[in-house]
């Protein structure tokens, strides 16, 4: 779960792997797989590195588990 941020400044948890899709208009806006849309204060840059993060640990995780 990656850690997010509403516009209202309370922070709440998400799967990555619902996300379809990251906008930046005015506001950031996640679309999930549902198709829900969430918007938070992060960037989209901020998203896409906390994606990128989570799954590296995750891959980390599984690699060192599998020895």
């Amino acid at each position: 779960m990656i850690e997010l941020t509403t516009l209202k400044g309370n922070l709440f948890y998400l799967n990555p792997d619902k996300i379809e899709q990251v906008e930046e208009l005015h506001d950031t806006i996640i679309t999930l797989t549902g198709g829900k849309r969430i918007r938070v204060m992060e960037n989209a840059n901020e998203v896409s590195e906390k994606v990128m993060a989570y799954r590296k640990e995750i891959n980390r995780v599984n690699w060192e588990g599998s020895e």
